[in-house]
């Protein structure tokens, strides 16, 4: 079985346009709060968070290219619904890019990050599906804080 840039591209824009519909449900005034306190994360940050790590683990662990990503920083990012927007948008184009070089044989599978892949495997499909794991788990974390954001609503 193969994992076409096709295939991947279209579970990661289904996992986006998941987070773009809880970005739009909460609005401006509830999608940078955070639920519980300082400890827990809001849907922005989230957001900011699944369009780094996609640019980070294709375009840095996957192609080579240079990164300068500050993950703890992410989480802290704040920007308004229709940012948000604009931002997977370009995220959207961006991963298409980089899943059609990774199909086309321009990867870089000697990156040391990829031993952090479950069970050994670095082939470029293990890590397609390791992003949308990402994406997958943190649209959950969403979920979970748009529905403690709104309970009381």
């Amino acid at each position: 079985m193969e994992l076409t840039p096709e295939t991947a591209y279209a579970y990661t824009r289904h996992a986006f346009a998941q987070m773009l519909d809880l970005t739009a449900r909460l609005g401006d005034e509830k999608v940078n709060l955070r639920p519980h306190g300082p400890s827990t994360n809001t849907v922005a940050g989230l957001v900011f968070h699944c369009c780094e790590l996609t640019r980070a683990w294709w375009a840095h662990v996957g192609l080579g290219e240079p990164s300068d990503r500050d993950r703890e920083s992410e989480f802290a990012h704040t920007a308004t619904v229709a940012e948000l927007h604009e931002m997977v948008e370009e995220t959207l184009a961006a991963a298409d890019g980089y899943l059609q070089r990774m199909g086309a044989g321009e990867s870089t599978p000697d990156s040391p990050y990829r031993e952090f892949l479950p069970g050994g495997e670095t082939s470029d499909a293990s890590l397609v599906l390791h992003v949308v794991e990402e994406l997958f788990q943190h649209l959950g974390h969403m979920e979970l804080t748009a529905d403690a954001l709104t309970a009381s609503s």
